[in-house]
């Protein structure tokens, strides 16, 4: 699926951006699903399992930052990463053995849509190895209008910058950090079926949607099969069992096989602790952690 030239270009910037990753079958069906899930959610009043509501919504006026977890939300979702042009980039880019980290549709309203600050994933869930990307997939035409992502090339070759404020990890950089160059940072627009994707050390936010239309990104964020998670697999086996960290593993196995042999790399680590007040999603740690807003 990529040429030498994209990997080569993903190896030094940090992101790629793909035209007609999927096909127009495909998208239609994946647009369908979105605004049926969105429809359903004028019956919802607070966050739940499946939707992070934004401020103002109603079921007049359904309003959402994302729709959680779409792969278990609907199996289309999981059945498009398994096999389509999506799975042949995530091969070439991690190999033949790859697992699924974690799945978001952010559905940024239109109107004001709440922003993403800038951060780097890998402060989120450190692992052996950063052989570990993501998917963003888009829905809808992404214009500068509509808060676009916005990525700082080869930013993933540089440090982890601090996501703590406040004593807490609020899972945004401060935008004073010096070691932070908004001068050099690319937007990211494209027509609906175009993809972009980003390394997990790569620095990035998008800004509040300032026009009249949502913006529909689908996010997969998946790792190579010998990166293992640094945080939390002691606990997870210790309350869930060996059987059900098994059941999860095979699960999010995305291409070839489970991988029990870690990767060790001298890569950076921080712990993202302790919790923001409220951590239940990006933009609840952000918000309850006192993150310092880069776009005001």
């Amino acid at each position: 699926m990529l040429t030498q030239e994209q990997k080569a270009r993903y190896d030094r910037d940090g992101y790629l951006m793909i035209e007609d990753a999927i096909t127009e079958d495909q998208l239609r069906e994946l647009q369908r699903i979105t605004y049926d899930l969105i429809e359903k959610s004028r019956d919802v009043t607070e966050s739940n399992d499946i939707y992070d509501l934004d401020e103002g919504h109603s079921a007049a006026s359904p309003r959402l930052t994302r729709i959680k977890l779409p792969h278990r939300v609907h199996p289309y979702f999981w059945e498009l990463l398994r096999d389509s042009r999506i799975t042949e980039v995530l091969i070439d880019l991690l190999g033949p053995d790859t697992m699924l980290q974690t799945s978001k549709l952010n559905t940024k309203a239109p109107g004001g849509g709440a922003a993403v600050e800038w951060h780097q994933d890998w402060a989120f869930y450190p692992h052996t190895n950063d052989s570990m990307l993501a998917f963003g997939l888009m829905l809808e035409d992404v214009d500068d209008d509509n808060g676009p992502l916005m990525v700082i090339p080869g930013s993933h070759k540089g440090e982890i910058l601090s996501h703590m404020a406040n004593g807490v990890f609020c899972g945004a950089i401060d935008p004073d950090d010096p070691l932070f160059e908004k001068e050099k940072a690319v937007t990211l627009t494209g027509k609906a079926g175009s993809m972009t994707v980003h390394h997990a050390k790569t620095l990035h936010g998008s800004a509040p949607n300032t026009s009249d239309r949502a913006r529909l990104i689908l996010f997969y964020e998946c790792h190579a099969a010998d990166a293992w998670p640094l945080l939390g697999a002691g606990s997870y086996i210790h309350s869930l069992g060996q059987r059900r960290l098994w059941d999860d593993l095979q699960e999010r196995l995305i291409t070839g096989r489970l991988c029990l042999a870690p990767r060790l790399e001298k890569v950076p680590v921080s712990i993202p602790l302790p919790p923001a007040p409220d951590a239940s999603s990006i933009f609840k740690s952000q918000k309850t952690g006192g993150a310092k807003s880069a776009f005001v």
